[in-house]
């Protein structure tokens, strides 16, 4: 299998208000088109794991490579257009913005890299609108549509760029449990049937154990995988 993601050794520590190791020598691979969960008790390194293998934070010890690029100790603008190429995010809040139209929002990335003409994005955009079951939204504001649908269009902003890897920060933390479920059953299907390699940190341990595989960390370390 064709691994996306190598962690090699990672150490993390901070130094306010006093020093602490939040990472302790993590070590972990993905495969292209893996669904992984990241789970452990509040302060078991978890998020901060999560920020650095979205390269925003770049103050570890260790390696980490992804799509066979490492990311280690390159410079932040070509971090910040190595993301937007191969990483996009979910998060907990959609951070659509609410004066934007749904599809505004999501060919915004796009946008940003300035690799295709607007019309191609714009085709491409509804094409994931209608995947995610969000057709007949596209030029309302972001701010008038549910929050399930909110979360779907952030999920569709995600896939923007044909992202290697889909990073989700408790991604269904702030939704019913109808529209958690349904979060879930987009990502199955994006892993099965379209190869996207997605990782997620959660506090859901239904949403964890069905994902293909859960990495569990307790004080910086893995404990299971």
């Amino acid at each position: 299998m064709e691994k996306v993601l190598s962690v090699n050794n990672v150490v993390k520590s901070f130094h306010q208000p006093e020093d602490f190791q939040v990472l302790k020598g993590v070590d972990f691979e993905v495969e292209k088109g893996e669904f992984v969960s990241i789970v452990g008790k509040s302060g078991s390194g978890k998020s901060t794991l999560l920020y650095i293998l979205s390269t925003m934070d770049t103050d570890y010890d260790g390696s980490i490579t992804i799509n066979g690029n490492n990311v280690t100790g390159v410079k932040q603008n070509k971090l910040a257009a190595f993301r937007n190429e191969h990483i996009g995010f979910v998060f907990q809040f959609h951070f659509l913005l609410p004066e934007f139209s749904v599809i505004d929002n999501v060919m915004l990335p796009a946008l940003k890299w300035g690799k295709k003409p607007i019309d191609v994005l714009r085709e491409r955009a509804r094409e994931l609108l209608r995947m995610l079951d969000v057709t007949g939204q596209e030029e309302k504001k972001a701010s008038l549509l549910s929050g399930g649908q909110q979360q779907r269009v952030a999920i569709a902003r995600a896939l923007i760029n044909d992202p290697t890897i889909i990073m989700g920060d408790e991604p269904t933390g702030n939704l019913d449990s109808k529209n958690t479920k349904n979060v879930f059953r987009i990502f199955r299907e994006l892993s099965r049937e379209q190869g996207q390699t997605i990782i997620t940190v959660t506090h859901d341990n239904d949403f964890a154990s069905n994902c293909d595989r859960v990495i569990e960390l307790k004080d910086g370390q893995i404990v299971n995988q």
